[in-house]
């Protein structure tokens, strides 16, 4: 069974919220401020968390950057609805996702499905590899984790699900569409910068090459290569 970490202030949310996760089988942990959210998402019991940006005590950016140097769980922003600053911020310092309020409990269902999908066993998505290397980059699928030179990198599940599906592919253009379904399990609307954001992340935590040349070639408009 699922368990999913609730750090939301509104108690009439929590309630909502814990109704319709129970039904649809998961075990639901309520926090209604940030410092008491951080150290139960820090315990490592859950299997996710879902993070309002707006708490008591500690905002919700300031839980996720605490947490993330310290735990990988997949978190999931609840923010303001057409707040863009707030989707931008919240994926830069490495949640998993957003979805602005108010929201359909279809769609929450859904995120955090396809949240869960990606975070669990990459067996098929591998082809069954146990290890994959790729030039001074080691990926072990199972373990969803990347080393370089001995160093593991401080990779959240998505990025390391977008790493593996772009060094599976090396050379080869892999279009947005594509990489937004295989990675974030959604297809790609308008305006969504959230795949975007998660290379950017990724970018930045791949140190650079012995050869200086950079290791994912942007192709505007279309998609990403994988650089061998």
């Amino acid at each position: 069974m699922n368990r999913i970490l609730l750090v939301e202030d509104d108690q009439g949310l929590c309630e909502l919220l814990g109704q319709l996760l129970e039904l649809e089988g998961f075990t639901l942990t309520v926090r209604q401020d940030g410092p008491s959210g951080l150290l139960e998402a820090q315990n490592g019991e859950h299997d996710i968390v879902l993070l309002d940006v707006m708490l008591p005590g500690l905002n919700g950016f300031d839980v996720l950057r605490q947490l993330r140097q310290k735990s990988d769980v997949p978190v999931l922003m609840l923010t303001a609805r057409g707040d863009d600053i707030d989707r931008v911020v919240g994926l830069e310092i490495g949640a998993d996702d957003y979805l602005p309020k108010p929201f359909n409990d279809r769609e929450l269902i859904a995120r955090i499905r396809a949240i869960l999908r990606r975070t669990r066993d990459k067996e098929s998505s591998s082809n069954g590899q146990d290890e994959l290397v790729c030039d001074d980059l080691t990926l072990y699928p199972r373990r969803q984790e990347a080393w370089v030179n001995e160093a593991l990198l401080p990779l959240t599940a998505t990025e390391f699900s977008l790493l593996l599906e772009l060094t599976q592919n090396p050379g080869e253009l892999i279009s947005k569409d594509r990489l937004s379904e295989a990675v974030l399990g959604k297809k790609l609307m308008p305006f969504d910068r959230s795949l975007d954001m998660h290379l950017s992340n990724l970018r930045r935590k791949l140190p650079e090459r012995s050869d200086n040349r950079p290791r994912v070639k942007t192709v505007r408009g279309k998609g990403y290569i994988w650089l061998d």
